[in-house]
């Protein structure tokens, strides 16, 4: 029997995340007829290959997604308001990469390891989460369901690709500037409405995306509000802290669990062993622990540096890193896309 093929729309295709998507798509052989690759007017024009075919780039607009079954958006917040809807209207369902519909009620927000059941109730549109997010309920997922979650205290130290390519080639200048002895010039981090800027090489930068009322970052505030959606939890207390540091590839969570029920420790290693898209590298008697020089790359969540509490007699330490661009926004969209299909055909 045949399997079905899809007409999929790739918005932001000539960006990081875009490009990760369209090589996703064809590593996975995904089921496609046709796909159309769409951009801003400054990128339109650009081209692209896709299975030994090369393919133009067009201008997104609202009529841009007639025909389309499937349209994976990864062009920023105002791009996805602004298009989605007309996807939606034309009769794709929407996997959205940016923060404009995560906290939606009517747009489920999907970790595949961790919620997938939550697909089925799409009205459209479904949103993938944040990436530091995302790495880290993929790995506290086994441990919510056999212990539960009561609170949650994280420190990210977040790859500057997070940012976009210019800021990958601002680290790069700006390292070399410092290792020459020359003046240092910020102009792109960190990402916010203000003027100040501040050097990433050699540097930590305790500011990701704008500061909000409450002195938390949005990044921040995205962590908390979408780690309560995604468990479906919202008693359980995050608290965020995330910077920004020179890695090009990887985000890495200092992460502290507080469990609701005892736990053994080498259980709860079995439990990650086990767990979908997660690999566990804990050995610390041969230094092994995940770092984002090893995880860039791959898809997977990686844990390590497992350690209980030395004064709660429920908390737990763990150290999780993965490729912000693959487990943390592509990889998590295309699996996305593929339960979607799996479901229509």
């Amino acid at each position: 029997m045949s399997r079905r093929k899809f007409n999929v729309a790739v918005v932001g295709a000539t960006g990081a995340v875009g490009e990760q998507i369209i090589g996703l798509l064809e590593k996975r052989d995904f089921p496609v007829e046709k796909l159309k690759l769409l951009s801003s007017a400054r990128s339109a024009g650009t081209i692209l290959r896709f299975k030994g075919q090369e393919i133009t780039v067009e201008e997104a607009g609202p009529d841009s997604f007639a025909g389309i079954d499937i349209a994976l958006f990864s062009a920023g917040g105002d791009v996805s308001k602004a298009l989605a809807p007309h996807a939606v209207r034309h009769g794709a369902v929407v996997i959205d990469n940016t923060n404009a519909f995560r906290m939606a009620e009517t747009a489920p927000l999907v970790v595949p390891e961790v919620n997938e059941h939550m697909i089925g109730q799409h009205q459209g549109i479904i949103a993938n989460p944040n990436c530091s997010t995302i790495q880290m309920v993929t790995a506290l997922k086994p441990l919510h369901d056999r212990y539960g979650v009561s609170r949650i205290i994280v420190s990210t130290y977040q790859a500057v690709s997070g940012a976009g390519a210019k800021a990958i080639d601002e680290m790069l200048r700006q390292s070399k500037e410092v290792l020459e002895g020359n003046e240092v010039k910020p102009d792109i981090l960190p990402v916010s409405s203000l003027p100040v800027k501040h050097q990433i090489a050699f540097n930590a930068v305790p500011q990701i995306d704008k500061f909000q009322d409450n002195g938390y970052t949005l990044e921040e505030m995205k962590m908390v509000r979408e780690t309560k959606k995604i468990f479906g939890d919202d008693s359980i207390q995050v608290t965020a802290t995330c910077v920004r540091i020179p890695v090009v590839y990887g985000h890495s969570e200092s992460v502290y669990v507080e469990l609701k029920n005892d736990y053994d420790l080498e259980e709860v290693r079995g439990l990650l062993s086990d767990a979908p898209g997660v690999t566990l590298v804990d050995d610390p008697a041969s230094q092994s622990y995940p770092l984002a020089t090893e995880a860039a790359g791959k898809p997977d969540v990686f844990v390590g540096r497992l350690r209980r509490d030395l004064d709660h007699p429920r908390g737990l330490n763990l150290w999780i890193v993965s490729d912000n661009l693959l487990k943390g926004a592509a990889w998590n969209a295309v699996q996305i896309a593929e339960i979607v299909a799996a479901g229509k055909e």
